[in-house]
């Protein structure tokens, strides 16, 4: 993709196909580019807003959802069903590809956002362990699959509209988007639990407290489902169906002609599934469960911490524009290899202001990897495969890595007794993804291939 010198006002020409010589060029308004830049941080933000409240409040849900036993006992269960629901996000992943590779991304990107909304919905008219028994967990964990279906085309479907959008010389900035939404939706999550904990009693909070975050899902996904339907599709994708070059399959396709680029997009993918989930998701529990920090005091720390993800995710964005993308997720996992063991001894003072300070350099080092992944995995997928390639192998990595750490770092602890556990297994992924990325290619250089 190539494009021309661009203000904030002008519009973009953006160009695309088999190569630089062959390619097609289309002007894209700028308002039409703003819009697309709104829709898509509103989508994902929506999405995952519900699906993060979960994790905020797993402790008290663990109290509400399962028969009374000890703290550490509902928190593993209350995070085997977060686990368990990522189980059909590969499937989930191949559904919203094939939708999204054939169809278009938008359409994808609209019906995902209406499900995840109404399974959100669901989890709060729920019934208690007290009112029905074993039923309660049962439905809990049919609400969270749906969820996780619903999760899996919205993080790679974004992306792919962003990059697909973008001027070539800012595919690294536009994709940043994708992940400072998700962040922006757990900073409301986090936000909401930290009001929840500071202002209702332990009863209160138990008895309907927690049900307001997910009653919200209702409301905010019809207005984002509303947004995505009034945009048209990318350029990329119309300009593939209007030569009517879309694949019919496009999962046999991935599998047959891009298996070696699948199996570097996960590998690439461990360090972001398991550092967004123990960082930015587990990090709370952590701190109350294990550290013993005041519940308000760690929801507030993770909301700082947030924010300046938020502001850090667009500079590592524009970063990978400028030195390339191996470079940005190389630095990213090679600091976590050095810095993480450290960075959680520190947490194990229960100093608030040691732990904040811990949690934005974490959050800092977790930009480097997330901001730099979207356009990444985006530019490795030709257009006929992308939503594919990229939705399959993220969702991968997430659901054997990403949806398990909260219980893998809990189990962790519970079996070693000791509180670093949950660092070195960030170390552990972040290798992983080190030589992932060294044996990718470089993509923030060359157009985006259509084929």
């Amino acid at each position: 993709m190539e494009s021309s010198p661009t203000t904030p006002n002008s519009p973009v020409t953006t160009s695309f196909g088999p190569g630089p010589e062959t390619a097609a060029v289309i002007t894209v308004d700028a308002g039409v580019r703003r819009r697309v830049v709104g829709a898509s941080f509103i989508g994902n933000f929506v999405e995952w807003f519900d699906y993060a409240v979960y994790g905020y409040l797993a402790a008290v849900i663990g109290a509400v959802f399962f028969p009374e036993s000890d703290k550490q006992t509902q928190l593993l269960s209350t995070f085997a069903i977060f686990a368990i629901s990522f189980i059909i996000r590969p499937l989930g992943g191949f559904f919203w590809g094939s939708i999204g590779d054939k169809i278009g991304r938008r359409a994808a990107l609209s019906w995902s956002i209406l499900i995840m909304s109404v399974a959100t919905f669901c989890i709060g008219l729920l019934p208690t362990y007290a009112l029905v028994g074993v039923l309660a967990p049962l439905l809990l964990l049919l609400v969270r699959v749906v969820q996780g279906f619903s999760a899996s085309g919205e993080y790679a479907g974004a992306s792919a509209f962003l990059v697909e959008y973008a001027p070539a010389n800012r595919r690294g900035l536009y994709a940043a988007v994708v992940p400072a939404s998700t962040a922006a939706g757990l900073l409301l999550g986090s936000l909401l639990a930290a009001l929840l904990t500071a202002v209702l009693s332990t009863q209160q909070l138990s008895d309907w407290g927690w049900r307001l975050p997910f009653l919200l899902a209702a409301p905010m996904g019809l207005i984002g489902r509303y947004i995505r339907t009034r945009l048209e599709d990318t350029p990329a994708f119309r300009h593939l169906a209007e030569k009517d070059h879309a694949v019919k399959a496009p999962a046999r396709a991935m599998f047959r002609d891009h298996w070696r680029t699948l199996l570097l997009a996960a590998g690439a993918v461990l360090l972001n599934a398991v550092g967004f989930y123990v960082i930015l998701s587990y990090m709370p529990t952590y701190l109350a469960e294990e550290i013993g920090l005041d519940a308000t005091a760690s929801f507030l720390a993770t909301s700082i911490a947030l924010l300046t993800y938020i502001g850090f995710i667009f500079l590592t964005g524009a970063l990978s524009d400028h030195y390339g993308r191996k470079r940005v997720l190389v630095a990213a996992s090679v600091c976590f290899v050095v810095f993480t063991v450290p960075a959680f001894l520190l947490l194990g003072t229960g100093n608030f202001l040691a732990i904040l300070v811990v949690e934005v350099f974490l959050g800092a080092m977790l930009t480097l990897n997330d901001g730099t992944l979207p356009s990444f995995l985006a530019e490795l997928f030709p257009t006929t495969v992308r939503y594919s390639g990229f939705a399959v192998s993220f969702n991968l990595s997430n659901a054997l890595f990403g949806g398990t750490a909260p219980f893998v770092a809990t189990w962790l602890i519970a079996q070693t007794h000791n509180d670093l556990a949950p660092g070195f297994y960030l170390m552990a992924a972040a290798v992983i993804s080190l030589v992932a990325v060294l044996f990718a290619r470089e993509t923030s250089r060359t157009p985006l291939r259509e084929s």
